[in-house]
């Protein structure tokens, strides 16, 4: 079950990414360790984006832009309610940043319980 809901809230990531950024990652995966859900994508950044890294200036304005643009998503309450209610959990906090080189995003969503209970 606790796969299903890693899988969901993969879904959601990009989903939400997909309807702001335009795209969604091609490659996404989320764990859920205690009350965080830790969400790697691979494969985020457009032609437009790749194109513009040509530069040391290009690869600082796509990095910016990115990290910019996923701080203002999530600020949006009614994105964070819908990890929330999919979580049944508070976000306190989100951590986000994106290796452009590598073109790999973690997006960290820090809870206020754990999101899996350990089963004995």
């Amino acid at each position: 079950m606790t796969k299903n809901i890693e899988h969901q809230f993969s879904m959601l990531v990009r989903e939400i990414r997909k309807e702001f950024v335009g795209n969604g990652p091609k490659e996404i995966s989320t764990r859920f360790v205690g009350s965080w859900a830790v969400s790697e994508m691979k494969g985020n950044l457009t032609n437009i984006e790749k194109f513009m890294m040509g530069s040391k200036e290009g690869e600082k304005m796509v990095h910016e832009a990115r990290t910019g643009l996923v701080k203002k998503i999530y600020s949006d309450l009614s994105v964070r309610r819908k990890f929330e209610d999919l979580a049944g959990a508070a976000i306190l906090r989100i951590f986000s940043d994106i290796d452009i080189e590598a073109d790999i995003a973690m997006t960290i969503f820090v809870f206020d319980r754990p999101l899996i209970s350990k089963e004995k």
